[in-house]
């Protein structure tokens, strides 16, 4: 097993910590590979009653170095792979990433995720299945990969469109669109954390969940701390009326027409994103309410994956934002009007079923 993932026994629980901190934590194939490997071992031991998933400290105690739960996956290496085989090890990774996030989110025991840190792209994958999502003052979350010419996956197409009804149901798109990142307090506002704990509580949580996991949900009850107000929530309004469409276009021209300050800071945002990507997560989230279990989202968001990853958006923003972070991409199209409907189909279409997604088997 991978040294980048750290899988042991503690009490009656099983126990995965990432332990690639140089790295914030990505993911690479070896990690999600790993980490199943685990999650089925525990599946059916009856001695593991419940899983804990956080991050590893780093050795020197550098904070620096312990400030991600997981920044993503390893897309640098999905570039790579698209521009020399093909895309073969890309899809490979997301084929098993996807496996990986729909035995969390189907597991039949409970996970407690502690999204202590960075949790962006990848790492949103890994916690928002787990059943208890914990939210601490270090939490920076965020779906960004509109950024870099790919869209929000590893199930956020069905998480966005499924936030609880007390929250603006246009808060998914604007999530996906921007890439705005949240706090551990907007996170609990959202219905993204299910609990917001305070440094003092994580460790003494973690050890009486272990001794006790069928106590997990009173434990963290208990240990839970008041969350700041959530700033998130001071703009749901705004959100709710110029993201209210799920036409970009749409949502351009309302963000044009308002004057105000924070509508001009997301306009510049949109302007700098895949106008590509944009446009597919938009109608992924839309379509997401109606698609009937967790698997078919998975089974759709790895068509949309693998044909992404060799469209030239893809390539384009992983260096400008990753490789040599000049964070000016020429997408192509440049605008929303270039991106045709026959090419939103084509992204969305049916692989050949020998290429198709499937989960485990059991």
């Amino acid at each position: 097993m991978t040294q980048d993932i750290l899988a042991r026994r503690n009490g009656a629980a099983g126990h995965i910590s990432l332990n690639r901190p140089r790295a914030l934590h990505a993911l690479t194939l070896d990690m999600v590979e790993a980490m199943a490997a685990a999650l089925l071992e525990w599946r059916d031991d009856p001695t593991i009653e419940a899983v804990l998933l956080d991050h590893a400290v780093a050795e020197d105690g550098d904070p620096k170095l312990s400030r991600g739960f997981c920044a993503g996956g390893d897309v640098a290496a999905v570039r790579r792979s698209a521009l020399e085989d093909g895309g073969a090890a890309g899809r490979a990774f997301f084929f098993a990433e996807y496996r990986l996030n729909h035995l969390l989110f189907t597991y039949p025991k409970p996970v407690i995720a502690f999204m202590d840190g960075i949790t962006m792209g990848g790492g949103v994958g890994i916690a928002m299945p787990a059943r208890f999502r914990v939210a601490t003052p270090k939490t920076l979350f965020a779906m960004p990969e509109s950024a870099i010419g790919l869209f929000p996956d590893v199930g956020a197409g069905w998480y966005l469109s499924h936030l609880p009804e007390r929250v603006s149901p246009r808060i998914g798109p604007f999530l996906a669109l921007t890439g705005a990142r949240l706090d551990g307090a907007e996170c609990l506002w959202a219905g993204l954390a299910t609990h917001y704990l305070e440094e003092p509580g994580l460790a003494a949580a973690k050890e009486r969940i272990a001794a006790d996991p069928k106590q997990a949900q009173a434990i963290l009850d208990e240990h839970s701390a008041q969350a700041p107000e959530a700033r998130l929530a001071g703009n749901e309004q705004a959100v709710a009326r110029l993201f209210a469409s799920d036409r970009l276009e749409d949502i351009f021209a309302a963000l044009e027409a308002d004057d105000g300050k924070w509508a001009g800071k997301e306009l510049a945002t949109l302007r700098s994103r895949s106008p590509l990507t944009m446009k597919v997560s938009l109608r992924q989230i839309a379509e997401a309410k109606h698609i009937a279990s967790f698997a078919d989202e998975m089974k759709r968001e790895y068509r949309l994956a693998a044909r992404i990853i060799m469209e030239p958006d893809f390539a384009e923003g992983v260096r400008a934002v990753l490789i040599d972070k000049d964070n000016a991409p020429r997408w192509n199209p440049a605008t929303p009007e270039g991106i045709t409907q026959a090419k939103l189909d084509e992204l969305f279409a049916p692989l050949p079923a020998e290429q198709e997604w499937t989960p485990y088997e059991f």
